[in-house]
């Protein structure tokens, strides 16, 4: 099944654009791999879902590569930081829903309840003032906690442009709110 071409040899072609030898390295290290993120995620798909999105990763970033002698070891670091964010990234999704914690903080405040309901309504109306995209990106990122890079993975565009769209909904959502507040102070 081997050729006993090196991890060496096999990144050397993949830089050339072999996608063959990419194949072999994935096949070859495919199991470590998994073990690797089994070891630090609970979920066997979360594991499947790391191991991919690793190697896609390692491939996007070949070129990074110091030392192709050492591939698998290169890889291995980037399985373990991708488990280690997706296992972040899980913690935070299962989370009590925002509704939940707003319900179960005021069962005895309901003059706070009406403050937080007034707060609720001026963030969807201020929120209305941004465009789509601004508005998704602020809620990814404040709300539900994704870093910029999946921001730019899932919305297709860079991470960048998703630091600039939070920076201007933030600032737009900040002049919105502290208008009416700065009016009614005496």
């Amino acid at each position: 099944m081997d050729s006993g071409e090196t991890d060496g040899i096999l990144v050397a072609r993949v830089r050339r654009g072999d996608s063959r030898a990419f194949d072999r390295l994935v096949r070859r290290h495919l199991r470590t791999a998994h073990a690797v993120a089994r070891a630090a995620l609970d979920n066997p798909d979360d594991a499947d879902d790391v191991c991919q999105e690793a190697f896609i990763r390692a491939l996007e970033r070949i070129d990074d590569c110091r030392n192709p002698d050492r591939f698998r070891a290169w890889l291995m670091a980037i399985v373990r930081n991708t488990a280690h964010n997706r296992r972040d990234y899980n913690r935070i999704r299962e989370a009590a829903p925002l509704e939940k914690a707003y319900s179960a903080a005021s069962a005895d405040d309901p003059l706070a309840d009406a403050g937080r309901a007034e707060l609720r309504s001026r963030l969807k109306e201020a929120m209305t003032h941004l465009t789509e995209l601004q508005r998704r990106v602020l809620v990814l990122y404040d709300l539900e906690g994704w870093r910029h890079g999946e921001i730019a993975s899932e919305l297709g565009i860079s991470a960048g442009s998703s630091r600039v769209h939070l920076h201007v909904a933030r600032r737009a959502m900040r002049k919105r709110l502290a208008g009416p507040l700065a009016m009614e102070s005496p």
